[in-house]
């Protein structure tokens, strides 16, 4: 029996063109599956911080869902589609969420006064954070310039027989009485005369001050002249005013 071995060799060439397509669709298909669960698995992760502030959208659910019955079903590249708008929403969601509670903050920190040059820097990025709609970011820096003023900051409550001097003196406050004139700027809208405080009055008391304001609050001290009671000296005014 005669052989064609050109025949042969054909069929030899079709059946291994035949096994390499079937293996690229394999491998094709195997790789939408494998995106396909990350996508649902990115998006549920989504729905979850969306869920946990409040602010998950009523469809995400649906679309997850939607997009798992297509897994399922080997339509992978509709369950990607599915999930990656779920994922979306929560995205949206959760940056709507934080833009709010960002604004909160900055409507308070871009109140303050005396923040140093660091601090107006950080005010600043969040500001532009929250103008461009990051809400996560300018939550963020909003979040670290509180904390940042938070340690740099604390409350004393006067108690009877306080007075700045031995206020300013205290280990926990500055450790050195002549800084008092540091309490008396930063109170200076409820203590109207400098050598008159009050049991129950808080003072808000910067623990960080900069170098240029301790040498002037010092300088101040040592420097005030006579003092009288109920009466505010000239060179207080001066102080304050610089």
């Amino acid at each position: 029996m005669k052989i064609n071995f050109l025949r042969l060799l054909a069929i030899g060439l079709l059946s291994v063109v035949l096994a390499a397509g079937c293996a690229t669709t394999g491998d094709a298909d195997a790789g939408l599956k494998a995106e396909a669960e990350q996508a649902i698995a990115d998006a549920k992760a989504a729905q979850k911080r969306a869920a946990e502030v409040g602010y998950e959208w009523r469809d995400m659910a649906k679309l997850i869902e939607e997009a798992e019955a297509a897994y399922d079903a080997g339509d992978y590249a509709t369950a990607i589609e599915l999930a990656r708008k779920a994922q979306e929403q929560g995205a949206i969601a959760e940056d709507q969420y934080y833009l709010e509670q960002a604004k909160f903050k900055l409507d308070k920190l871009n109140a303050m006064s005396g923040l140093t040059a660091d601090q107006r820097d950080l005010l600043a990025q969040a500001n532009a954070a929250y103008a461009a709609q990051q809400g996560r970011e300018a939550y963020d820096l909003a979040s670290r310039l509180e904390a940042a003023l938070a340690a740099s900051s604390m409350s004393y409550t006067v108690v009877r027989g306080d007075n700045l001097w031995n206020i300013a003196g205290k280990s926990s406050v500055y450790g050195n009485p002549y800084q008092w004139p540091l309490i008396y700027k930063a109170n200076s809208d409820q203590i109207k005369d400098a050598d008159l405080i009050y049991p129950g009055q808080t003072f808000s008391i910067d623990r960080n001050p900069s170098a240029a304001a301790v040498d002037a609050a010092v300088n101040h001290a040592k420097t005030r002249g006579a003092w009288s009671i109920g009466v505010v000296e000239d060179s207080d005014k001066a102080y304050l005013a610089r």
